[in-house]
C-alpha cells in the first residue's frame, strides 16, 4: 500500500469513479478514500492524500494537505477554487471542461425553441379552454451569436446548422471552426451582438466577463433578439437586463445561470417582463458521474505515469 498513490474522492457518488478506476486497470496503484461531501478530511487524510478529486473545498483546508499535487474539480467552471484566499501556487488544477457536451447542447436548442415557438403560450391557452392562433417564428435564416465558443458551443454550432441557422462568435483565441461563419475576437463582442437574432452567453468568470452584458452593449441588439444565458450569472448586470426587457429594448432574455443560486424568492427576474427562469438545467445529465469519471480516471493514469494532464485551468485566464 505505501507504494500506492493515495486519491481522495470527495463527493457523494463514487460508484461510477471506483468502477472506471477498476475498468482502467489503476486499482493496484492508487489507494482511495471515498468521503461524502458533508463530512470533511481527517487529520491523516490531509496528510497522506496526493491527489484528490471534489467540487470545491473550503477556505483553509488545502494548505494542511502538504503532499497534495492535484485537484479536480468536477465542474467546468472553477471560480470557487480561484477565489481561495490559500490556494497553492504549485498545485495542478483540472477543470471537467467537456463533460458538458451530450446534455447542454440539447438544452440550449430546447431554450432556442422555446422562445421561438408558441408551445408554452399554448399550453397557457389550453389550461383556459381557448383556441389562440400563434404563428411560430422560424429559425431558419436567423443568426445565431456565441459568445464564448468552446467545445458546447462547438456543438450548438453543428445543430444550430442543420436548422438552417448562421452561427457567428468570439474565441479567446479565433481559428476557423466547422459549422461557424464568422469568428472574431472577444474585443469584437459587440460586432456579434449587433447581428444576432438569438445571443447566447456561454462566457467563463473572469474579471473581463464580470458584468459584461449592460445597459450599453444591450442597446447594441436588435430589438427582437433574445439573450440565452447558459455560462455564468455575473456576466450580466441584473438591473439592466430588466429594464432593457421591459422597455423592448431586446424582446427578452432565457437565463439558466444566476448570480446567487438558488434565485432568491424575492428577485425581481421572477416577475420581470420578458424574462424566463430557469433553475440551473443546462448542464445536469442523468449520467454525468459517468463523463466525469472518464475525464477523472484518463488524467488520473496520466498523473500516475508522469504525463501531462489534461483540462489544466489556466489561473491567469480564470478557466
Amino acid at each position: 500500500m505505501s507504494n500506492r498513490l493515495n486519491v481522495l474522492l470527495w463527493t457523494d457518488s463514487t460508484a461510477a469513479y471506483l468502477d472506471a478506476i477498476n475498468a482502467a486497470g489503476l486499482a493496484d496503484q492508487v489507494a482511495v478514500e471515498t468521503l461524502s461531501r458533508k463530512d470533511k478530511p481527517s487529520a491523516d487524510q490531509l496528510a497522506r492524500t496526493e491527489a484528490m478529486m471534489a467540487g470545491g473545498v473550503p477556505p483553509g483546508l488545502l494548505p494542511s494537505m502538504p503532499k497534495l499535487r492535484w485537484a479536480q474539480a468536477m465542474s467546468a467552471g472553477v471560480d470557487g477554487w480561484l477565489g481561495l484566499p490559500d490556494l497553492p501556487p504549485n498545485l495542478t488544477l483540472t477543470c471537467a471542461r467537456g463533460t458538458h457536451t451530450e446534455s447542454m447542447p440539447e438544452n440550449i436548442l430546447g431554450a432556442l425553441f422555446y422562445v421561438a415557438k408558441p408551445y408554452a403560450a399554448a399550453a397557457e391557452s389550453q389550461k383556459q379552454g381557448k383556441w389562440v392562433h400563434l404563428v411560430p417564428q422560424p429559425l431558419t435564416g436567423k443568426t445565431l451569436g456565441i459568445l464564448g465558443l468552446g467545445a458546447i458551443g462547438g456543438e450548438v454550432a453543428r445543430l444550430a446548422t442543420a436548422l438552417g441557422m448562421r452561427v457567428i462568435g468570439t474565441k479567446r483565441r479565433p481559428a476557423p471552426t466547422p459549422n461557424v461563419a464568422e469568428i472574431l475576437p472577444p474585443e469584437r463582442s459587440e460586432d456579434v451582438m449587433a447581428q444576432s437574432d438569438f445571443l447566447l452567453l456561454l462566457l467563463p468568470s473572469t474579471p473581463a466577463t464580470d458584468n459584461f452584458i449592460n445597459a450599453k452593449r444591450l442597446a447594441l441588439m436588435k430589438p427582437t433578439a433574445w439573450l440565452l444565458n447558459f455560462g455564468r450569472g455575473h456576466a450580466i448586470v441584473d438591473a439592466d437586463l430588466i429594464a432593457a426587457t421591459k422597455s423592448k429594448t431586446i424582446a427578452g432574455a432565457l437565463l439558466d445561470v444566476f448570480r446567487q443560486e438558488p434565485l432568491p424568492s424575492d428577485h425581481p427576474f421572477w416577475k420581470a417582463e420578458g424574462i424566463v427562469v430557469l433553475p440551473h438545467v443546462g448542464g445536469p445529465h442523468p449520467q454525468r458521474d459517468r463523463f466525469v469519471a472518464k475525464l477523472f480516471v484518463e488524467n488520473l493514469g496520466r498523473f500516475v505515469r508522469g504525463e501531462p494532464l489534461k483540462e489544466v485551468v489556466d489561473r491567469a485566464a480564470g478557466y
